[in-house]
């Protein structure tokens, strides 16, 4: 990883605090990616199902007077944050496709955690009407003290199950 190009964390914060203002001001909402890719899977599901899907009342209401599912503000976010991390790494040329895993766990094992817990925090994520950017950055932020208890659980999660997998980083 190349050094010079890392951002201070003090400065990053601060930017993402600005982010969060000028997206309550530009569109009346905070950020939040859970959102979108929900949104990604109405779409999809609404091409292989349309029938279903415009009838089905967790996603009806995506598609209400021919509205289109990703034609809100966080397919553009979330796109703006892929391309800004493409750019960001090719301009530090830090640009590469690897599997970051400890010395105990191949490749594949590393995939099939990530992929268990990638699920696991989307259903959680569902159920609690946000993620981490969403219902921890953004309610937080409104004093929100269901967001302030979401984020604790977040910390506790976290150091509970890092004392299960640690064994395949060190």
């Amino acid at each position: 990883m190349n050094m010079r190009c890392r951002w201070p964390p003090v400065l990053a914060g601060i930017l993402i605090g600005i982010s969060m203002i000028l997206a309550f001001v530009t569109a009346g909402r905070g950020i939040g990616v859970s959102g979108m890719l929900t949104r990604l899977v109405a779409t999809v599901q609404h091409w292989i199902f349309p029938e279903l899907t415009e009838k089905s009342a967790y996603f009806s209401h995506y598609f209400a007077h021919g509205a289109h599912p990703l034609d809100n503000y966080l397919t553009w976010l979330v796109g703006g944050m892929v391309l800004g991390a493409f750019l960001g790494a090719l301009s530090c040329r830090d640009l590469r496709l690897q599997v970051q895993r400890g010395p105990r766990i191949s490749a594949g094992g590393r995939l099939v955690y990530a992929l268990i817990g990638g699920a696991i925090t989307g259903f959680a994520a569902r159920m609690a009407r946000g993620c981490t950017s969403g219902q921890g950055l953004v309610g937080a932020a409104e004093l929100s003290v269901g967001s302030w208890t979401f984020l604790l659980c977040i910390f506790i999660g976290g150091f509970a199950t890092a004392w299960f997998v640690r064994k395949q980083w060190i």
